[in-house]
């Protein structure tokens, strides 16, 4: 399942094919959603938000567009009127003059006011999301310290959207390796030092995935990039120490660690 740097880029992609052009034809598949397609030909996006996992269209007229992508949802950009050969089924099309965004094989969709929008379930119930910037490692220190959070397995923990949002297994292993700590632990157990750590990889970590994943190393002549340090690396050695990288399920997912310096 993509994570949130990977759906935050997926918006920005949406953002750029069809943002402020006025929409020329609108289609759902969704029986539901069918209504209210001839109302927003000629709106236009005015904004496209990530809440974690969960994309939002937000329409001039008002509405927005809810969706989550879950295993198989994929938004795809194309120019207007092409259609795709695929064997994804088709959800939603946002047509203007030149582009189209149409979105495959999710399920979890709905058009939603301002109000609805407050209350939906999903919305209600997910953390702060790691690519808010205005988002700080203080407040998430707080959250990891809170009686809620604290005494829970970072195993767990950090694939819970409630505990912050965008994060997923990827970025549990890389996280959890960049702050040496062992999946096992949990906050109530660290040092402040590890605390404060742990506290700023979490923003860290995913915001330098969605400025850098992909990014070639070529002609980068400042900052770092994300690659790597575990994941899907069992078996080679630890940059950091040398030891051998493992491979283990924790709830219910793949987890890459170094059990030489993880502790």
């Amino acid at each position: 399942m993509p994570e949130g740097p990977e759906i935050r880029r997926a918006a920005d992609r949406l953002v750029t094919a069809i943002q402020g052009k006025p929409l020329t034809d609108v289609w759902f598949a969704l029986p539901p959603l069918q209504p209210y397609a001839a109302d927003l030909v000629g709106q236009h996006v005015v904004a496209i938000e990530t809440r974690g996992k969960a994309l939002l269209t937000h329409f001039s007229g008002g509405l927005t567009l809810y969706s989550h992508n879950q295993l198989y949802g994929v938004w795809r950009v194309v120019a207007a009127g092409e259609t795709p050969e695929t064997k994804r089924v088709l959800r939603v099309r946002l047509q203007t003059a030149d582009k189209a965004i149409l979105l495959y094989s999710a399920s979890d969709i709905a058009l939603l006011t301002a109000e609805q929008l407050a209350q939906h379930p999903f919305l209600q119930r997910v953390g702060p999301d790691v690519l808010d910037m205005t988002l700080t490692a203080e407040q998430v220190k707080a959250r990891l310290l809170s009686a809620r959070f604290r005494r829970r397995q970072f195993s767990g923990l950090l694939l819970d959207q409630a505990f912050l949002a965008g994060l997923g297994n990827y970025l549990r292993v890389e996280i959890l390796w960049h702050t040496a700590l062992a999946p096992q632990h949990n906050a109530a157990q660290l040092n402040d030092t590890q605390v404060e750590a742990l506290s700023h990889a979490l923003l860290d970590i995913p915001r330098l995935s969605y400025q850098t994943r992909g990014t070639a190393d070529e002609n980068r002549h400042h900052g770092a990039l994300f690659r790597f340090k575990v994941f899907h690396r069992a078996g080679e050695p630890c940059e950091r120490c040398g030891g051998i990288i493992e491979k283990t399920t924790l709830s219910s997912r793949p987890f890459y660690w170094c059990p030489g310096c993880q502790r």
